[in-house]
């Protein structure tokens, strides 16, 4: 018997990142949300790996896997980190989260770098995704007392350049996800942190191009964040994915003259974990099982399977075929334009079909930077009103060096 104060809380984690784009949620609900072919949400655990952590690309639309690099290309393309100019550097951000719904919810992000030398860069970063408090109760409603449910995850990188413009990167990370602390029910089941680490795989290429008499910049990246094993709050029988994802993109930077440069940005994004599939139903509606007691696929594929058959498999699972694979798919444009490296503007968009999570919205940001200290700032708009996302605020702090 699960501990309700795990099942409630994840429950409303479901509603809550849904309209984020992603969810927290125990497996047999994931099943039962998939039978709405016009709402068929994949969802994970610890989806705060995939929140857009930084002001610059947030600013942008959620781009980053082809920009150009920064303290915060770990999160982004960790292939990117060898090509970045600076010596060292940091960066703290921080954003208030759901601010429509709740006052106590926020995510953190603290990274840095070091250039080891022209072909090859290490870096760092901790991400903290704090929850607020909640009440806790047993499975008959018995008060447990509050709790502050919080995730961490923290982790280093190495990039190397493998050739004049072309990057590779590798990161992993350490994921500890504390949604109720050690409580036991009156049943006996007891719920504990959940643990699990992530690696990261990213490429970069970028190459300088010629337009008439303007020079720019022309690159393009790709991704797989969070590959690793799911994760459990309870026992090994409940297991969830985590967000194992997959980000491709590409930008285009050109200057106009020595002070003032644009950049335009195109990423594409998906989770590489197993889509809900569709089940038989009984005449009453019920969910229909076999002599075993395991519930029957329709339309589909299994979604219990090992790790590397769910992230290749998830890009042929789903049950209405090809259509609902790119349905899966998020768009991110943004642009950025700088004037003298001390100032910058901001603007993007990013959309996610309606069936799988529906968030679409416009950003903008602002960027200023005074000899090695900048601060970025972005802010979002959604299409949707009353949406839980809607002035959603980041602010980032930089700390720059260069040798030179």
């Amino acid at each position: 018997m699960k501990i309700k104060a795990i099942e409630s809380w994840k429950s409303t984690l479901l509603i809550v990142f849904a309209l984020g784009g992603f969810s927290s949620y125990a497996q047999n609900s994931v099943i039962i949300s998939g039978q709405d072919p016009n709402r068929r949400v994949i969802t994970t655990a610890v989806p705060f790996l995939n929140f857009a952590p930084d002001s610059r690309h947030s600013g942008m639309g959620d781009v980053g896997v082809a920009t150009s690099p920064d303290a915060n290309s770990a999160h982004w393309n960790s292939g990117k980190l060898a090509f970045i100019k600076d010596d060292l550097g940091f960066s703290l951000s921080y954003s208030p989260w759901l601010g429509r719904l709740v006052n106590d919810m926020s995510v953190s992000y603290l990274t840095g770098f070091k250039k080891i030398d022209e072909n090859s860069a290490f870096g760092f970063d901790m991400r903290y995704f704090n929850m607020g408090n909640i009440q806790l109760t047993d499975g008959v409603g018995n008060p447990l007392g509050e709790f502050n449910p919080r995730d961490i995850a923290i982790g280093g990188t190495y990039s190397r350049k493998l050739s004049q413009n072309f990057g590779l990167g590798i990161s992993a990370r350490f994921i500890h996800s504390n949604l109720s602390g050690n409580i036991s029910s009156a049943g006996g089941s007891e719920a504990k942190p959940g643990i699990s680490v992530g690696t990261d795989i990213g490429l970069y290429y970028q190459k300088p191009i010629f337009i008439g008499a303007k020079d720019g910049t022309w690159s393009w990246g790709a991704a797989i964040t969070n590959i690793g094993p799911k994760i459990t709050y309870n026992s090994a029988e409940d297991l969830d994915y985590i967000p194992t994802n997959f980000r491709i993109g590409t930008a285009y930077s050109i200057n106009f003259d020595p002070v003032n440069s644009i950049t335009f940005a195109l990423d594409f994004n998906k989770l590489m974990v197993p889509t809900p599939p569709l089940y038989e139903t009984n005449q009453d509606g019920s969910l229909a099982t076999d002599e075993n007691g395991n519930l029957i696929i329709k339309a589909g594929e299994d979604p219990n399977r090992a790790l590397i058959s769910g992230m290749f498999g998830s890009f042929s699972d789903a049950p209405d075929g090809f259509n609902e694979e790119l349905r899966e798919f998020n768009i991110s444009f943004g642009v950025e334009y700088k004037y003298a490296e001390k100032f910058a503007l901001r603007t993007g968009y990013f959309y996610e079909n309606p069936s799988k999570g529906g968030r679409r919205y416009f950003t903008m940001g602002l960027g200023m930077t005074l000899k090695k200290i900048g601060f970025d700032f972005s802010y979002l708009v959604p299409q949707v009103q009353n949406h839980p996302l809607a002035e959603t605020l980041r602010f980032s702090l930089l700390y720059t060096i260069n040798s030179n």
